[in-house]
């Protein structure tokens, strides 16, 4: 079983149930298949084979889970990618990805463009309409441009065309999610289809997500948080998707009243601004039966706050792209145990070692390793960083934890030194080389600090050549090759870096300094 032959199954079982709404419109099993299938024939018509890759530049929307479903039914893999990165941090994932298609949304036609003057090797970019205007858009674009673009809308059809697609092998590639490495540059995670297939099942069963629940979507879908929780796990079961196309406290309680929501994912700087909307009360929750946060720590006080003004229990879980992503959660037949991120979920094993892989007693620190279907297949065409992330069988996640005598678990300290702004993951060493590329720049180290509304914010520490080098020009030198939300808050010059004794910077000792200020 894979996810694509499971909506199919679904959409014969349960034909005109709510798969999901968006925007004032909803659509049924058998409409949303029928739109797999529609975007399943033209990515065919293309060209797209069985093993080919297909980048998602989309947003929370239908259109997100109709490309999704429809690369997984003809075997093509899907990578999925942040829609706001900058244009330079995209042709990175598209090239090293080896994309040849790109399904992508009509407001990212100026992307477009540029992409085909910068990657000639994509054949294919497939539009999503929003809009009236989106075919006078492509008209505006050069002819060799709008040669490679095909625009598609996902009209919903009561009995949709029959597409079987090839057989989809249990070992073969459906996802590939980048994350930052030690590079600085992003790894490709090589998730396979039982991998998200047994991940997602094993979540929605752990969670008692099932045809009855509702799921509210503010997470990013391109997220793989969002992927497992809030889109895969409800599918499969039947429940009904509540897409929310960008998070806002007064969105996500207006929708979950509006179509008695039961099930909430999110992570912890969305569960603060829903704490501090003004006009929030108990009765915005009143459906909701289950909290699911993760992403990064949930702050004990945060937790015992939402509880007890929303009424509703908050279940923390982990996971990384890596594993699919979860393998722990607070489990709901249990204790919840605030700080705690909960005990291995259905068929996977958690465990702390020493740096000797050996397993450690119950309250003493170790690296967290795990076990099981969901673990990825490797990094894509990086063997050395594969071969050093899973050993015999493990996942090495890198983060350091301890586990109490009940087998819940506890996260210690962060992997790699990553920085959580509002959810989403910042990688020191990605920012610290876009700093040293600034000719005026001698060393850069970047760190997290706390932030009261995002969690965390970006701080760098800069030793520079010219004097005369100010904030405002390393702010907007960083603008032009990174996010917004990856941007440092924070500019320090200082005159030497912290270093130990072999001349690696000591990023803790900055933090340290940080919290001293």
């Amino acid at each position: 079983m894979n996810l694509s032959d499971r909506l199919r199954e679904n959409a014969l079982q349960h034909r005109e149930k709510a798969a999901y709404t968006f925007m004032e419109q909803s659509a049924t099993y058998g409409e949303l298949n029928g739109a797999v299938n529609k975007m399943a024939n033209s990515l065919e018509a293309m060209g797209v084979k069985k093993g080919d890759h297909v980048g998602l530049l989309l947003g929370n929307s239908p259109h997100f889970i109709v490309s999704l479903y429809a690369a997984l039914r003809i075997g093509a893999t899907a990578i999925p990618i942040n829609p706001i990165y900058t244009p330079d941090e995209i042709s990175y994932i598209l090239r090293d990805g080896d994309v040849k298609v790109v399904i992508a949304v009509d407001l990212l036609l100026p992307l477009v463009e540029k992409a085909h003057a910068a990657l000639p090797e994509i054949n294919h970019y497939i539009i999503c309409e929003t809009s009236s205007q989106t075919q006078e858009q492509i008209e505006k674009l050069g002819k060799e441009v709008q040669s490679k673009i095909t625009s598609f809308t996902h009209a919903m059809a009561p009995y949709p065309p029959v597409y079987e697609g090839p057989e989809l092998m249990q070992d073969n590639i459906a996802i590939i999610l980048y994350t930052s490495g030690t590079t600085g540059k992003p790894k490709g995670a090589m998730l396979t289809h039982r991998n998200v297939y047994t991940n997602a099942k094993d979540t929605a069963e752990y969670l008692a997500i099932t045809g009855d629940d509702k799921v509210i979507a503010a997470l990013p879908m391109f997220h793989v948080f969002a992927l497992t929780v809030v889109l895969n796990a409800p599918l499969i079961n039947a429940g009904t998707i509540v897409i929310v196309p960008r998070f806002s406290p007064k969105d996500v309680f207006d929708l979950t009243k509006k179509y008695e929501a039961t099930v909430f994912a999110g992570v912890p700087t969305m569960y603060n601004f829903l704490l501090q909307y003004p006009e929030a009360d108990r009765a915005d929750f009143e459906f909701v039966r289950l909290c699911i946060s993760g992403g990064a720590s949930l702050p004990v006080a945060l937790l015992h706050q939402f509880e007890e003004k929303f009424n509703v229990r908050v279940s923390e879980g982990y996971g990384l792209s890596e594993a699919s992503p979860v393998t722990c959660f607070n489990p709901l037949n249990m204790e919840r145990k605030a700080g705690s991120i909960g005990t291995s979920i259905t068929n996977v094993e958690n465990k702390i070692v020493n740096e000797l892989g050996e397993e450690l007693p119950p309250g003493e620190v170790g690296e967290l390793i795990v076990r099981g279907p969901n673990v990825m297949k490797g990094y894509y065409k990086m063997p050395e960083d594969t071969e050093a992330a899973i050993k015999d069988g493990w996942l090495y996640t890198g983060d350091l934890a301890k586990k109490d005598e009940e087998g819940y678990f506890f996260i210690v300290d962060r992997k790699k030194d990553m920085i959580l702004v509002g959810g989403y993951n910042v990688y020191p060493r990605e920012v610290e080389e876009v700093l040293y590329s600034h000719k005026d720049v001698v060393e850069a180290a970047v760190v997290g600090v706390p932030d009261p509304d995002y969690g965390e914010a970006v701080q760098c520490f800069v030793v520079k050549k010219d004097p005369s080098l100010t904030k405002e020009d390393l702010l907007e030198f960083c603008a032009k090759q990174l996010a917004k939300y990856k941007l440092p808050s924070v500019v320090e010059f200082i005159e030497e870096l912290p270093k130990n004794t072999t001349g690696k910077i000591l990023r803790r000792a900055l933090r340290d300094q940080v919290k001293q200020a």
